[in-house]
């Protein structure tokens, strides 16, 4: 074989190496893309997957994120790009990233694509979705083993906090409100799915979404027999018309949660097994419903 063949054979042959290790990677809303080597630099306008790239052990990376990623500490000190609705186009392209990771409903994304900055969405709202999201940024961080085992970690964290729950909240109906519209988390959200593993019976129904906007009249008709809701909403609950009557509200079967605890609620991430431990504290600290299963 000639020198110059040679050449050539050896060039494709490198060619063909860095083809093979390049991966695909398909994002929340169908769109490929091929990555020859995991990014470097990212921006995160999502919490929970700013929370869940420190997680896999590549805080580093991050050079930019919304303004509500604030765990771990380190991120707090990162420049802060705005939010989903008002991100900062100028501020995210001066920081050069590798990848801008976001929800699907960012408004920023068309325009981010249109100057070639490459963006993946991912919007996890259950349980399954935590840990497909977990598995997705795993790989395209080059960690592909790390988002089962981070998966596994909060499998066991919740299974626990499961266990510390008392016998007479089993089955009991539950409201937890994520706003005071009032926005509830429904039977088929991340938070419903933990109230679920909890042994609680949410009044809301799958049926209605994963956050529902509810007519106040529908959480009087269904009675619930303990309320979730932030500390700074728990005080308004027996003066809105008719809660008066929910038995909840007339027992005093309230948990409120701090802002900080809210936070950790409210966030489909790596902290998911410390939420169920806050909910799973409430209930010991929330007497049952006499004549309740003990």
């Amino acid at each position: 074989m000639s020198f110059v063949a040679t050449m050539l054979l050896a060039v494709a042959c490198v060619g063909s190496l860095a083809r093979a290790a390049d991966f695909t990677l398909v994002d929340d809303r169908g769109v490929r893309t091929v990555w020859s080597a995991p990014p470097q630099r990212i921006v995160s306008l999502l919490p929970s997957l700013t929370e869940t790239v420190c997680e896999l052990g590549q805080c580093a990376r991050l050079v930019g994120t919304d303004r509500y990623s604030n765990h771990p500490a380190s991120v707090k000190v990162l420049p802060k790009t705005g939010g989903l609705d008002d991100a900062n186009l100028e501020q995210i392209v001066a920081l050069r990233p590798d990848v801008v990771l976001l929800a699907l409903s960012a408004r920023v994304t068309d325009r981010l694509e249109a100057l070639g900055i490459r963006v993946v969405a991912l919007e996890p709202r259950t349980h399954d979705d935590v840990r497909r999201v977990a598995g997705k940024l795993a790989q395209l961080l080059g960690q592909p083993a790390a988002g089962e085992r981070l998966w596994a970690r909060l499998e066991g964290e919740i299974d626990q906090a499961a266990s510390t729950v008392p016998a007479g909240w089993r089955g009991q109906r539950v409201y937890y409100e994520v706003d005071s519209a009032p926005y509830a988390a429904g039977a088929s959200s991340f938070i419903g799915h933990t109230l679920a593993r909890l042994g609680l019976k949410n009044i809301v129904p799958e049926s209605l979404g994963p956050f529902p906007k509810l007519n106040p009249e529908f959480v009087v008709r269904g009675d619930p027999l303990l309320i979730m809701v932030s500390a700074r909403n728990a005080g308004a609950l027996p003066a809105r018309p008719g809660w008066a009557r929910i038995q909840a509200v007339q027992h005093g079967r309230i948990c409120t949660f701090s802002a900080e605890q809210g936070d950790v609620l409210s966030r489909p991430g790596p902290r998911m097994g410390e939420a169920a431990r806050i909910m799973a504290a409430c209930l010991q600290r929330t007497a049952p419903p006499v004549g309740s299963a003990r």
